[in-house]
């Protein structure tokens, strides 16, 4: 995914997160997909700058999230959906056409896979599952 960066261009953006240790079993789940297929085509090119807009917007979205988690704003609630469709939108514009079922799956695997829940819950117990719950609302909101 970021063969255009150098080691230390990594290191900067992701810190000790490397995102092609993840690039094979991604190959074995999703490999098949037009999704990864576009994924791939698009992050193929992208320089250090465009991961860093695709960090900072990603880093915003989850600061969003946890601040309405906080405040206590239920998952269903329009300002979560409407948190959610950001988050699809996102995927969509630098990645792959995120329809509403892939969002569901991925909100699903923000739950079932621990490796993504501790990326969401580490300062915010709970806020996968919410952000999973308001995935899911928005579908339904716009199915």
């Amino acid at each position: 995914m970021t063969t255009n960066l150098t080691p230390e261009e990594k290191r900067e953006l992701f810190g000790e997160f490397d995102p092609d240790r993840h690039a094979e079993e991604a190959e074995q789940r999703w490999g098949d997909t037009e999704a990864h297929r576009e994924s791939a085509r698009r992050t193929a090119r992208y320089t250090k700058e465009d991961w860093a807009r695709v960090k900072g917007e990603a880093s915003a979205h989850t600061a969003a999230f946890a601040d309405a988690f906080e405040r206590g704003v239920p998952a269903d609630d329009p300002i979560a959906m409407d948190l959610a469709e950001a988050h699809r939108e996102h995927i969509g514009r630098w990645f792959y056409d995120c329809s509403l079922e892939i969002h569901r799956g991925l909100g699903d695997m923000y739950v079932a896979d621990p490796r993504f829940t501790a990326n969401y819950d580490t300062e915010h117990p709970g806020l996968a599952q919410y952000i999973r719950d308001a995935i899911h609302a928005n579908a339904d909101r716009l199915s």
